[in-house]
This record gives structure tokens, C-alpha cells and sequence, in this order.
């Protein structure tokens, strides 16, 4: 219940950032066992999505902020339009796989480019059953890190 009331509320935040930027859109919620994602259709995209997704970060950032004010147990929201963030996070895994069997051909660790907190948790949990390669990630205090893929020591 509590799911489905967030998602409508989140819906309708999310609705009222959009309208006062005077482009068509619509929304849909899109709800499975781990998340809700509320996906933007809209035939100005680029507009929404910004430079590699930040728009849209900013975007869920905001309806998540403004959602946890009403209801404070509120399920985290994603926000994506027209499925920019899961043919990105495609084309990371892939990306990141290749990279793996280079590190595994050549035993060299490979620093990959400059993550958000959201991807490079992807590239983690992809890992999780690689028994031979580890992901590690800075200590430093900043938005975008890179992470580095290395054999496992032994």
C-alpha cells in the first residue's frame, strides 16, 4: 500500500516539476520487486536527460527529497525518460565485462572512467560472483570516482 500510495504521489511531484517547463509529456509508473521508476515519454528527451544523465539525476534527487517530506517511509524513486538509464546501465555491463577478460588476459588492473555513487554500485553487485577479479572504489569526497578492476590476491 504504502508503495502504490509513494508512487502516486511521486507520480504527481514529478508531474508538477514538468509541467512549468512547457514541453508534452507523460508518465508512467513502472513497478517491480525492487523499485518504482516513474518513465518519462516526452518527443524532447535531451532536454529532460541533460549531459550523460544529470538532468535526470537532478530530477530524482528532487522528487525524492520533496516525497520523503510527505511521507517519511516513501521507497526510494527512480526517474528516467524514455529508458535513457537502462540503456546506459546495458551498455556499462558490457563495457565492464569486456574490461574484466582484459584483466584477466593480461593480469594489469584497469581504472575505469569517472562513476557516479549509482553506477559504480552497479559495478559492484556485477561482480559479487566473479570469483577472481575484485572493484574498487577512492576514498575521495567526489560525485564521479573511478574505480578500478584488479585480480584478486591470492
Amino acid at each position: 500500500m504504502v508503495a502504490n500510495e509513494s508512487a502516486k504521489s511521486a507520480k504527481k511531484i514529478l508531474d508538477s516539476i514538468l509541467g512549468s517547463l512547457g514541453i508534452p509529456f507523460s508518465i508512467e509508473i513502472e513497478e517491480n520487486k525492487e523499485e518504482i521508476c516513474l518513465q518519462i515519454f516526452t518527443s524532447q528527451s535531451q532536454i529532460l536527460i541533460g549531459k550523460n544523465g544529470d538532468r535526470l539525476d537532478d530530477l530524482q534527487y528532487l522528487v525524492n527529497r520533496i516525497l520523503r517530506k510527505k511521507l517519511e517511509d516513501a521507497p526510494r524513486i527512480r526517474v528516467d525518460c524514455e529508458h535513457y538509464r537502462s540503456i546506459q546501465e546495458d551498455k556499462l555491463l558490457n563495457e565492464i565485462f569486456s574490461i574484466v577478460e582484459r584483466v584477466r588476459e593480461t593480469g594489469k588492473e584497469v581504472q575505469l572512467r569517472p562513476l557516479n555513487s549509482y553506477y559504480r554500485r552497479i559495478v559492484h553487485n556485477s561482480l559479487v560472483n566473479e570469483k577472481d577479479i575484485e572493484s574498487i572504489s577512492p576514498d575521495k569526497n567526489e560525485r564521479y570516482k573511478r574505480m578500478t578492476l584488479r585480480l584478486k590476491k591470492q
